[in-house]
């Protein structure tokens, strides 16, 4: 069986700007194994944003293809994305996200009864994705109470919980002080490593990206190795 998570063929992407067409992404030709860690690195405005979206099934390409785990995306129905999204793919944003109403709990388990799991089971699930990030005694606190890195932990347990075969990660540490990001940063390789999700992360951040195993550069629309 091929280890092969993502293959991307000819991947192109523009928007339509007020004068003229803005190509974002041109020729993207990217091959993910199963279980790696990726970092994705380039300027403001390079479209590193705009790949992982493309990846993430929430932004679709304007040209090429792109399979996933077996499956084709260009050929996949809206509501068949939509449920890939939810089951297969977990994402951690530069801002958590959390609700702020809902406890820390309440908030990991919500995908998990989107996808149709009892709430029972749902919070089960939930603990267990908090122990793994170290939050098992912040349970029943509200997120507001939370700190800035906590909550960010919080929204790791919540991309983890139905255990997805890949966790798409946009600028996860740019939103924290560096001692705290280079945590969090540390604690994604081991959940990398640990559950064997492959981790694919947009960043500026040199040192995260420099504890990834594969480094890209996203540079006029292209894609080049980095060393």
């Amino acid at each position: 069986m091929s280890s092969l998570l993502y293959e991307l063929t000819g991947i192109g992407k523009e928007f339509e700007g007020p004068t003229e067409i803005v190509q974002v992404l041109n020729n993207i030709n990217l091959n993910v194994e199963s279980g790696e860690s990726l970092a994705i690195m380039g300027s403001s405005g390079s479209g590193k944003t705009t790949l992982l979206h493309i990846l993430g099934t929430l932004d679709t390409a304007s040209r090429g293809n792109i399979d996933f785990a077996g499956m084709n995306f260009n050929d996949m129905p809206a509501e068949k994305r939509a449920q890939v999204r939810n089951r297969e793919i977990g994402f951690i944003f530069q801002f958590h996200h959390l609700l702020p109403e809902f406890t820390t709990l309440e908030n990991v388990a919500l995908p998990a009864m989107v996808a149709g799991i009892s709430q029972k089971k749902a919070s089960a699930m939930a603990r267990e994705a908090l122990v793994l990030v170290g939050l098992e005694n912040r349970l029943d606190h509200r997120v507001t109470t939370l700190s800035g890195g906590e909550r960010q932990r919080a929204a790791i347990a919540r991309a983890v919980l139905l255990k997805p075969k890949v966790l798409l990660a946009d600028e996860p540490t740019g939103n924290l002080d560096e001692k705290t990001g280079k945590m969090v940063g540390e604690m994604l390789v081991s959940l990398n490593e640990e559950l064997g999700m492959t981790l694919i992360v947009v960043t500026h951040n040199i040192e995260l990206a420099g504890i990834m195993k594969r480094r890209l550069e996203l540079r006029s629309g292209e894609l080049y190795a980095q060393n």
